[in-house]
């Protein structure tokens, strides 16, 4: 083996890991980033970037069929190549990470293509070179899609997420094994192209970290949009012959189809890292970090494995964290009392904070209040598709809001003011004296509010 020394090397160049190794190098410190698959991660090539392309695409579609209660008449015939086409070649670049690779190489990183291996405190093995970093090393290796345990399922061509976005011709009919963010944004898409989507989902309803109103409401669009969804139930068996699939339930319930998505969570990519040279379990899920990310001597991880939210956001909420730490910065440590989240279903269902049940499983005195979006007045103007709620969730021995739920057109946006509420303890009193612009959706957060009571 070849020994190198150098200041810090990050495995895994998901958006976190990027960032923190173009940060570090832009500071003058020397830098090798590792990754095995493609520079950038799951978001821009699988993951956030091209199916937010695909749902602004089913989107589009939904709206053309809304039209005629609108505007007049109007028709739409769905065709999936143009999205393909903006997926391959405006997303991914056809799945190549050169410009990602450049702007780390333009920063001073050397980036190496392989599979790393830590190898002791500050020590890293790859493809036979090994380096040793002065500084330490960032774990930011993510995560890939879970296959459930379903006999039959191995060897079949069910789809992953990231199969699902490099599809160019679509299916008659999907099985969706999931019902969390994943599963549900694609069955919706791929359900407005003229797909026939069943969704199996283990749990009792969908996106089940989120709160039951908003769930129930999704339900109900997606009956709206012809899609089957299945609750409390598994795959247990699946078979695929002459160009099908064939599923069995634990309900007893045999499905068909010509595709099936499996979007049943996802799993860390902590196997064989070498966890236990650096006296962590290798058998472990998550990365025990502290507030500043360390996970140990010379070591921080960040992003996925660290069991704070799989988000992109989280990442580089923490990769910024990491980076003035190893600089040597100081700054604020990392707090998770107020971490948004979003599903871009149509409505979307956003979420900030705690639920109402985490509220109360952390022994809170809670209040709630709730506004219908659609019976506001901008969700009355707006009519079809104004479906949404909002909701908001208090600890009422401080007056301050703890979490709060928004369903509705730009759920994500409505979120943003939540968000800063939750984060910044602004007291409920104070939000009360706002004034709200008339006609918002917004506004409708003035509604929740008044629906705690005094």
């Amino acid at each position: 083996m070849t020994q190198h020394e150098v200041d810090l090397v990050v495995i895994g160049a998901g958006p976190g890991g990027e960032a923190l190794a173009n940060g570090a190098a832009k500071a003058g410190l020397e830098v090798v980033v590792v990754d095995r698959h493609l520079v950038g991660g799951e978001c821009p090539y699988y993951g956030c970037i091209p199916t937010k392309m695909m749902v602004r695409a089913s989107d589009a579609v939904a709206e053309v069929r809304r039209a005629s209660s609108l505007a007049g008449d109007a028709s739409i015939v769905p065709s999936w190549a143009p999205v393909a086409t903006r997926i391959d070649e405006d997303a991914t670049t056809h799945w190549d990470d050169t410009i990602a690779v450049d702007r780390l190489q333009d920063a001073g990183a050397t980036v190496r293509h392989g599979v790393a291996r830590l190898a002791g405190v500050g020590t890293v093995e790859v493809d036979g070179d090994t380096y040793v970093a002065r500084r330490g090393v960032v774990l930011n290796t993510g995560t890939r899609p879970a296959v459930p345990p379903v006999e039959g399922l191995e060897g079949t061509p069910f789809w992953t997420n990231r199969d699902a976005v490099r599809v160019t011709e679509l299916p008659g009919s999907l099985v969706v094994i999931g019902g969390g963010p994943i599963g549900c944004e694609l069955a919706q898409v791929f359900a407005r192209f003229g797909v026939r989507v069943t969704v199996v989902q283990h749990g009792s309803r969908l996106l089940e970290v989120n709160e039951p109103e908003a769930s129930e409401l999704l339900a109900q669009v997606f009956a709206e949009d012809g899609i089957r969804v299945l609750t409390s139930v598994d795959a247990t068996r699946a078979a695929y012959a002459d160009g099908a699939f064939t599923l069995e339930l634990s309900n007893g319930e045999r499905l068909t189809a010509d595709k099936v998505l499996v979007a049943a969570g996802r799993t860390p990519n902590l196997d064989d890292l070498g966890l236990e040279t650096v006296g962590l379990d290798p058998t472990a899920r998550t990365i025990p970090v502290d507030e500043w990310l360390r996970a140990g001597e010379k070591l921080w991880a960040i992003g996925d494995v660290t069991g704070h939210g799989a988000f992109t956001h989280m990442s580089m909420y923490q990769s910024a964290i990491a980076l003035r730490d190893v600089l040597e910065q100081g700054g604020e440590p990392a707090r998770y009392h107020a971490v948004p989240h979003v599903t871009f279903t149509d409505p979307e269902v956003a979420g900030v904070g705690m639920t109402e049940q985490a509220a109360r499983d952390a022994g809170l005195n809670v209040r709630t209040g709730s506004t219908d979006l659609a019976q506001s007045s901008r969700g009355f103007t707006h009519g079809p598709g104004g479906h949404g709620l909002v909701k908001v969730v208090e600890d009422a021995d401080r007056g301050v809001l703890v979490g709060a739920t928004v369903v509705g057109p730009a759920g994500g946006e409505i979120l943003g003011f939540l968000a800063v509420a939750v984060h910044a303890e602004v007291p409920v009193a104070t939000l009360r004296t706002m004034i709200y612009a008339y006609p918002t959706f917004h506004r409708a957060i003035e509604s929740a509010l008044a629906d705690l009571g005094d």
